[in-house]
């Protein structure tokens, strides 16, 4: 058992403990053939190995259906890993990853395979001088098989003796409130809440995890944190592309499942949330649900929905041979979400997430309430800006004297670009994170039953509505590829109490320079 320590380094004041798996540990990729495997599960866990993280002596056994050879699930498991420099380190840590990794097929229901996969990893186990076993199971697996990889697992590889089972499960964690009902109770069946680990990967990226400590580590921060200072708050997803053949599975989600429901919201919680009374998984994450169950479900007028369309010579949605015709799945999406607690009741939260817009970006914007008027006029509003990807940072717009003979004011900033603050830090790949707290048995970033719950309680009505369950299928507005959204979106946030400034306000070129 090893102690949890806190963001600074020592001990909080309220202790925890965790199954740290320091020896005789198996990572079991299951679904290893796939992209998400080979772009993030594996390329992740090398990332680890190389930094020296992972347990001592640790194996790594790829699974799937697909009929591979050893050599070419190596070749698949590191086509993502740079080495654009052909460092002799990289190179020769990525020797022996290969050394240390296996791959088996198999099916996902029959339990056959399932022993067959049991019978590999006792033989690996058998090398132990220890009696302990530990196995983690990350499922990099569509929903649909879900249930019966966990089951086969528990049936059929379980280590019930001597040693911890644990299991990952990535999103989406069913479609609306009943599924997700349903899809959580039956594998709670065969694994525990301790033992199962729901990972969403917003809550391993650096500036998320950052939120913690930048609003409770700092009293500046916490005493405008609230309905009394702040206006309004955006949190925007933006990406450049859009679904380039891979409509057939976005069309059955939509940008609001896909982005929305779940990392925004993620972000939305912990932006929100009260100060825990340590850093405790279950302290943090009732602190989470509470803010959460706060949130009444999101009422139609409160949602503006877009779909792309073709422009500057990239093709619409429909355009896409996977998506089915006459389509109205929404690929951009704006929900504004209201808190009724007494810290954030009438702050409107716009959550904004779109495809094939003008730039890859995801930032939270906090705009605070005008100065008293008097001496100034039509000055620009405070602004607290935390970007998350790309280039994190954290600047503070505000105004100040220009310089000269003239009392002016203007907006500018005081910036942290953690590209030149921290130059010298690598800032960890958040699946490097998340993978390595489960193997602390840190719960901390990771999805609790409950607080998967009422965060389908929030969008599963309007959910229903875009889908057809409840009335005319609502109809997207169209904007064009490469655009800012849809042109009422100025409107859309406008009424919300979000002022532009008057004054052209630029990120200047010099940090831009920097990024």
């Amino acid at each position: 058992m090893t102690r949890q320590r806190s963001l600074s380094g020592t001990i909080p004041s309220m202790e925890t403990l965790h199954e740290e798996l320091k020896d005789n540990t198996i990572i079991i990729v299951l679904g290893a053939s796939g992209d998400l495997a080979k772009k993030k599960t594996l390329p992740a866990l090398f990332g680890l190995y190389r930094q020296g993280f992972l347990p001592r002596d640790i194996k790594i056994i790829g699974y799937a259906r697909t009929q591979m050879t050893r050599d070419e699930f190596h070749q698949r498991a590191t086509s993502y890993i740079k080495n654009p420099d052909n460092d002799s380190e990289i190179a020769s840590k990525l020797e022996e990853f290969k050394a240390l990794s296996s791959y088996i097929s198999g099916s996902y229901d029959d339990g056959a395979s399932f022993d067959n996969l049991n019978k590999a990893l006792e033989d690996i186990e058998s090398r132990y001088q220890a009696k302990e076993c530990n196995r983690i199971f990350y499922l990099a697996l569509p929903p649909s098989v879900f249930l019966p990889v966990a089951k086969n697992l528990k049936e059929h590889c379980y280590v019930a003796r001597n040693g911890i089972n644990r299991i990952i499960v990535e999103k989406p964690f069913g479609k609306d409130l009943g599924s997700s009902r349903e899809l959580m109770g039956n594998l709670k069946q065969y694994w525990t809440e301790e033992e199962t680990f729901r990972i969403d990967h917003y809550l391993g990226k650096e500036m998320v995890k950052n939120l913690l400590v930048l609003r409770f580590a700092n009293i500046a921060m916490g005493a405008a944190w609230d309905k009394n200072s702040i206006s309004n708050i955006q949190i925007t997803f933006k990406e450049p592309f859009g679904t380039e053949g891979r409509g057939g599975y976005f069309d059955e989600f939509g940008i609001i499942r896909d982005v929305i429901q779940n990392h925004l919201l993620q972000v939305l919680s912990i932006l929100t949330m009260e100060r825990p009374v340590s850093f405790s998984a279950e302290d943090i994450r009732d602190e989470k649900v509470k803010v959460l169950r706060s949130i009444p479900s999101i009422e139609r007028h409160d949602v503006l929905l877009g779909q792309y369309v073709s422009a500057n010579g990239k093709p619409g949605y429909l355009d896409d041979s996977t998506v089915p015709p006459n389509s109205v799945c929404p690929t951009y999406a704006a929900c504004t979400l209201w808190i009724n607690n007494p810290r954030w009741e009438g702050v409107p939260f716009i959550l904004k997430a779109g495809k094939a817009l003008n730039e890859a970006k995801v930032e939270i914007r906090i705009q605070f309430k005008d100065v008293t008027q008097g001496i100034f006029k039509d000055i620009a509003r405070n602004e607290l800006v935390i970007r998350i990807q790309p280039s994190e940072a954290v600047y503070l717009k505000l105004n100040a004297k220009t310089p000269g003979l003239y009392t002016r004011a203007i907006p500018t900033e005081m910036d942290l670009t953690y590209k030149r603050r921290f130059a010298e830090t690598k800032i960890p790949e958040a699946y490097e994170a998340l993978i390595l707290d489960v193997l602390r048995g840190d719960h901390s970033n990771f999805v609790r039953h409950d607080e998967l719950d009422v965060a389908w309680k929030i969008f599963t009505p309007i959910l229903h509505w875009i889908d057809g369950k409840e009335g005319p299928l609502p109809r997207p507005l169209p904007y064009p590829y490469g655009s800012r959204g849809p042109k009422e979106l100025e409107n859309f946030i406008n009424k919300y109490g979000y002022k532009r400034s008057n004054e052209a306000y630029f990120w200047p070129v010099t940090n831009m320079a920097v990024l």
